[in-house]
């Protein structure tokens, strides 16, 4: 059961937005994270641009996967 408030699974990362997620985005940090540690925000449609350019301008190693793609193909950015 999801706690009053808490967001349901498969909710857009962006703040404040309650769309269904139809995108990963995976992504690190590489000053503080080894290549082993990846982080994952999920996007929806309208935000998945937004997400991974903010992420993209602060140099970090990026890639989206459709979360329909079982095996996910990934676009670096």
């Amino acid at each position: 059961m999801i706690a009053l408030g808490e967001p349901a699974p498969l909710t857009c990362s962006r703040a404040g937005c309650r769309e269904t997620a139809s995108w990963r985005i995976e992504w690190r940090n590489p000053r503080i994270h080894s290549a082993d540690r990846v982080k994952v925000w999920l996007a929806c449609a309208e935000h998945v641009d937004f997400l991974r350019e903010f992420l993209a301008a602060r140099e970090f190693p990026v890639a989206v996967v459709g979360l329909a793609d079982d095996e996910g193909e990934r676009t670096s950015a």
